[in-house]
């Protein structure tokens, strides 16, 4: 996922898993020159909202371990991860970094959907725990996104 390697990139340029968020906004800007600073800040806000940057004392910290993820030496991300994804597209990315392929998954999670009558995120968290993936923050956010409807 590029999102991820985007992350990883500065904590393992720098050989850490914590660091100030402005060096870590440097990294991202000036150091490899992806995105602007303004773009580098809105990064951290995606990683966070996607639990992959936490906040500890005013420094951004991992919470995955970056030297696990390859990031090519060519990789650059593309602006579109700067986007926050739906809680339909995080589940999705879940099943299918466990294997499933995103079309089929795609189809068969339609297909649940309308035998059971629920919203597209529900059918995705039911097709994912049937799975044994765990989508338990995805299923909360769900239930948030149809309490602000209702």
């Amino acid at each position: 996922m590029s999102l991820r390697s985007a992350v990883a990139a500065p904590f393992q340029q720098k050989g850490k898993e914590s660091m100030p968020e402005s060096e870590y906004v440097v990294a991202l800007s000036l150091d490899r020159d992806w995105f602007s600073p303004d773009q580098a800040e809105r990064l951290v806000t995606v990683a966070t909202s996607q639990g992959l940057l936490a906040h500890e004392d005013g420094e951004v910290v991992a919470e995955f371990e970056p030297g696990d993820v390859d990031v090519p030496e060519d990789f650059v991300p593309d602006e579109s991860i700067l986007q926050e994804q739906s809680t339909f597209e995080k589940v999705l990315d879940k099943v299918v970094s466990a294997g499933t392929d995103k079309q089929t998954a795609v189809a068969e999670i339609n297909d649940l959907q309308s035998r059971l009558g629920v919203t597209i995120e529900a059918a995705a968290v039911v097709y994912a725990r049937r799975r044994g993936i765990d989508a338990s923050a995805e299923a909360a956010e769900a239930r948030e996104e149809l309490k602000a409807e209702g």
